[in-house]
């Protein structure tokens, strides 16, 4: 979860402007959390306290009203959509990662995945968006390799990850779907060399480059154990106290497994 908050600070002054370079400073003052950070800590919150995933997402959501949500998210928060709305956006991916860290067993991910998903992005590929990166994290943070990870995710997800970061860049373009931003942030993940290589990745893509980093930072996280500790001090000094509470409720609760 660590990994998918990083990763969207570091992404959020990129977003939409195109950026194909992995060189560029990780922080700035225009560095900032975003609607990723929030809705991730929304379902972080959910888990812990046992509170419906729908109401959770509307509590947080409402709470930073201006974090840059969707339209139609918008619309969902302020009550003008009642119930799911069959969305395919990254937004059930970007969100999902406390599932990957507090779920015991891979069945469990799945589930919980897609509950998390189904309550606004209840399309198809808008949960297997969700399930591919809670998955990919579980599978990480229980010691599978990456080639492990990559075959998973083809043949359970039919997503195409035998390209590289490299391959994709040139023509990559801004795209907030979960069929375009979830194999994207998945190889930028399997091609990175370590978590902060891994969010350069995401970046140098030119897309919606605060939630790929978001995803492909979560997975990294789990993978390599851990946000490395300069890079997670400076995120959390751009965050408010309540999601710094989550943030130290959640580390103390992952859940272990053998």
């Amino acid at each position: 979860m660590l990994g998918a908050i990083a990763g969207d600070i570091i992404g959020s002054r990129f977003e939409r402007n195109g950026w194909k370079k992995k060189e560029f400073p990780l922080f700035k003052s225009s560095s900032v959390f975003t609607d990723d950070t929030v809705l991730t800590i929304a379902v972080a919150d959910a888990l812990l306290n046992g509170i419906p995933y729908d109401s959770a997402l509307k509590t947080w959501g409402r709470r930073y009203p201006l974090a840059g949500y969707g339209g139609t998210f918008k619309r969902w928060l302020a009550g003008l959509i009642k119930g799911p709305y069959n969305s395919w956006g990254n937004g059930s991916a970007m969100r999902v990662s406390p599932v990957g860290w507090l779920c015991h067993d891979l069945d469990e991910v799945l589930a919980e995945a897609e509950a998390s998903a189904a309550v606004t992005h209840n399309h198809p590929e808008g949960i297997k968006g969700a399930k591919a990166i809670a998955a990919s994290i579980y599978l990480a943070r229980t010691g599978h390799e990456k080639e492990a990870i990559r075959d998973y995710c083809i043949d359970t997800f039919q997503y195409e990850l035998r390209q590289t970061v490299d391959d994709i860049r040139p023509n990559y373009n801004f795209d907030v779907s979960c069929q375009g931003s979830v194999p994207q942030a998945i190889i930028s993940f399997l091609d990175g060399e370590d978590y902060e290589d891994t969010v350069r990745n995401a970046i140098s893509l030119g897309g919606d480059s605060d939630t790929i980093a978001a995803m492909a930072g979560s997975i990294a996280e789990a993978y390599y154990g851990s946000v490395p500790t300069a890079i997670l001090n400076e995120a959390l000094t751009r965050l408010p106290e309540d999601v710094k509470e989550i943030i130290k409720q959640f580390r103390n609760t992952q859940i272990q497994v053998a």
